[in-house]
């Protein structure tokens, strides 16, 4: 079968191996410093600057260039109110019943529990979906690839994005999730991925005294 589609040029600057060593080493120090918070300031965010880490993301790679996620972007109280309550109603589940008691005792560094006041707190908060298929003419069903691992990329560069921005996050996936399909009001083909309180943190924000893997701990060289 020959192939009908257009290819156009790839253009990328080309930079000596002594700016790509910068650029690399600057980036990482530059994510190193992201962490997850959970004390948020209300201070309110322009819409804009949200469109852009929403088309950040949305620059991902995906199975056969799908693009299977929907950003779901709340601003709504109202709406913040609901998913925190139903968020607390299946964590304070998890934290009390369904966690192993080794699972708990991992949490603990963290300072995690099954209150989530912040999805209430910070001005924004970002539901991803994965479309696990979509829907075509008269309604066929169109099967959608690799979902998981396209919305799963898509999910780390939102979260960098995000961080680029001078914003702060936190990745939330209560479970189970379908209650956030029914309060966004959600079609079928739509399933809960992560959930992204998006905001400043407060002055007196603080973080776990963690340490992430080093290389040699992440990484296996065949050379």
């Amino acid at each position: 079968m020959s192939n009908s589609k257009k290819f156009i040029p790839y253009e990328q600057e080309d930079r000596n191996e002594e700016e790509v060593l910068l650029r690399s080493a600057e980036f990482y120090e530059f994510m190193n410093a992201r962490r997850s918070i959970r004390q948020f300031s209300e201070k309110a965010i322009p819409k804009k600057v949200i469109d852009n880490i929403i088309m950040a993301a949305s620059t991902a790679p995906s199975g056969a260039n799908k693009q299977p996620w929907t950003f779901c972007v709340v601003s709504s109280k109202q709406i913040k109110k609901e998913v925190r309550m139903l968020a607390e109603v299946e964590e304070k589940e998890s934290y009390s019943n369904r966690m192993s008691e080794e699972w708990l005792e991992d949490l603990i560094p963290l300072g995690t529990d099954w209150h989530k006041d912040f999805i209430e707190t910070v001005p924004w908060v970002i539901v991803v979906m994965k479309r696990v298929y979509e829907r075509g003419e008269e309604n066929a069903k169109q099967k959608n690839y690799y979902v998981n691992e396209s919305v799963g990329i898509a999910c780390g560069i939102l979260i960098a994005a995000i961080h680029n921005a001078g914003l702060c996050t936190l990745t939330h996936t209560p479970s189970p999730m379908d209650f956030l399909t029914k309060a966004l009001g959600r079609p079928e083909n739509e399933r809960p991925f992560l959930l992204l309180p998006v905001g400043y943190p407060t002055k007196n924000a603080k973080v776990p005294n963690i340490l992430r893997k080093g290389l040699t701990d992440v990484a296996v060289y065949y050379e």
